[in-house]
């Protein structure tokens, strides 16, 4: 690749990741409303089956535009890895989010921005001093934006945890095949595995379909927009990002979730969440500056 085409890809997929991170930021709303007509595991096994058909026609349509030097062997891998890891993450996750505080399952929850680094450092992979720095500046952005109040521990905060660990597993999973494989297929591969995985905690809710029915607009939206669109996005952006970097830039969503709240349901910010907010901004400035892509 020239270096002009390095830039325009580096530029594509910076926008990718922080269009990624908006759209989760601003699926809170829908998600809580979501969870008021199913259980945790009904909302996510119809998430993921919703957000893995409505990719089929457009990796029918890709499938004529991408070049044929793909692997088959190395696409199914690739999306077995990442649908079970994702299928433990979401799980763990949207079970512990109904005992625990929205605010501080939100920070607990970002704790993958330390995760992924964490890992990075285990796989001998070199993080620039710049980066370290930006990773603190994201944290506490995060916990000024998202942990108010008090700050006890609870038995439901440790599965969080596990769940930002599995996060980050998948980040650095993504990140390695994102280059090898078709976005679109491996997005639509994953979330059919964690589907078929989260089937059978489903049928232990019992769920009924006049309750699903109810909860269809914000299911569908979930389904489609977020696990569709945001994870697919994040996946072709990863393909010129280091994992580290891409942590950051999705970490974001903290700062669209705040302003989500602020101009669709006419929240105030505080001055904690505009601190949080620059801080935020800051981090992910000071992440770009003499980063070079992996291309």
């Amino acid at each position: 690749m020239t270096k002009k085409e390095v830039k325009q890809l580096y530029f594509w997929c910076n926008l990718a990741l922080i269009v990624a991170a908006m759209i989760l930021g601003l699926s809170f709303v829908a998600q809580k409303a979501g969870m008021e007509f199913v259980g945790p595991f009904t909302f996510n096994t119809l998430r993921f089956f919703i957000g893995s058909f409505c990719l089929i026609p457009v990796m029918l349509f890709m499938n004529r535009l991408e070049p044929k030097t793909y692997s088959n062997k190395v696409l199914v891998k690739a999306g077995i890895s990442a649908g079970i890891v994702l299928f433990f993450a979401f799980s763990i996750n949207q079970y512990s989010i109904m005992y625990e505080d929205a605010g501080k399952a939100g920070f607990l929850t970002s704790l993958y921005i330390v995760f992924v680094p964490l890992l990075a450092v285990f796989l001998r992979q070199k993080i620039s001093g710049n980066v370290v720095i930006g990773l603190i500046f994201a944290l506490i952005g995060v916990y000024l934006l998202c942990a108010k109040g008090g700050f006890s521990f609870a038995v439901w905060d440790i599965f969080l945890i596990i769940s930002a660990f599995f996060f980050a597993v998948h980040i650095l999973i993504v990140s390695h095949f994102s280059k090898k494989v078709s976005p679109v297929k491996l997005s639509c591969l994953q979330f059919m595995i964690a589907g078929i995985l989260s089937l059978p905690l489903m049928i232990m809710e019992n769920p009924q379909v006049s309750s699903i029915v109810a909860g269809a607009k914000p299911i569908l939206f979930i389904g489609v927009i977020v696990t569709g669109v945001a994870y697919t996005l994040q996946i072709f952006g990863q393909k010129a990002m280091r994992p580290v970097v891409a942590t950051l830039i999705l970490s974001s969503e903290a700062v669209f979730a705040v302003l989500g709240g602020m101009f669709i349901l006419g929240e105030t910010l505080s001055g904690r969440e505009i601190i949080g907010c620059v801080v935020m901004i800051a981090a992910i400035i000071l992440s770009q500056i003499r980063h070079k892509t992996l291309s």
